[in-house]
């Protein structure tokens, strides 16, 4: 099954509860929650306190949480305590990223390990035994809106080769026009923002994406 992932960075801020309904209503299935420290990228977005409010708005919604941090081990709890229900953080940090895996999956949450569109996947081949889920960057982190990078997509297909059977999330640029790019090359999870918060009828474009992605 290809899951749809709405990127919360794409909502109206001021009245992000009414526009998240609205793409949930139309039959996205998890929430990608992009968390930006203003250092590991450049820009700044959120904290644990939305984490929390979502899970008080939506508490039958998986949240997808996205660490674009330096130092991610040092908010693992905040988030976990918060209500996340995977976490993600980035091969390309300078610090353990094995233990850190470990840590998210010891406090009972899916692990995930994301790299950027100049990463080579097979960076991420000695974690991928600690990790539920692989979050393939498509464009370059930090602001929402880009033009997909589509040889980044070719890493789906070196890791399905190499054997790894989890989930596979592409984030970046990804629309019903290209989501058969992303999943004919063994993309399951396809993050979606402006293309779901922008459109005139976003059931209408869950449903071609889907179709798109056969």
């Amino acid at each position: 099954m290809i899951e749809i992932a709405p990127s919360i960075l794409a909502a109206d801020v001021m009245h992000m509860q009414k526009d998240i309904q609205r793409i949930l209503d139309a039959g996205a299935d998890v929430l990608h929650v992009d968390i930006m420290d203003g250092h590991f990228v450049p820009n700044l977005s959120y904290s644990p306190a939305l984490v929390r409010a979502l899970r008080s708005a939506f508490p039958d919604m998986l949240q997808d949480v996205h660490l674009m941090m330096t130092n991610p081990e040092k908010y693992l709890v905040p988030f976990a305590e918060a209500g996340a229900g995977s976490i993600t953080i980035h091969a390309e940090i300078d610090g353990d990223v094995a233990a850190i895996l470990g840590d998210i999956r010891a406090m009972g949450l899916p692990a995930g390990v994301s790299v950027k569109p100049g990463t080579p996947a097979e960076t991420i081949f000695p974690y991928l035994a600690l990790c539920d889920l692989v979050l393939i960057m498509t464009v370059e982190p930090g602001f929402g809106g880009q033009k997909m990078i589509m040889a980044a997509l070719d890493k789906a297909t070196v890791l399905r080769k190499h054997g790894y059977e989890g989930i596979i999330s592409a984030d970046g640029g990804i629309g019903p026009d290209n989501a058969h790019e992303a999943t004919s090359r063994g993309v399951n999870r396809l993050v979606m923002g402006t293309a779901l918060f922008k459109a005139a009828d976003p059931r209408a474009a869950i449903l071609k994406s889907r179709r798109e992605a056969r």
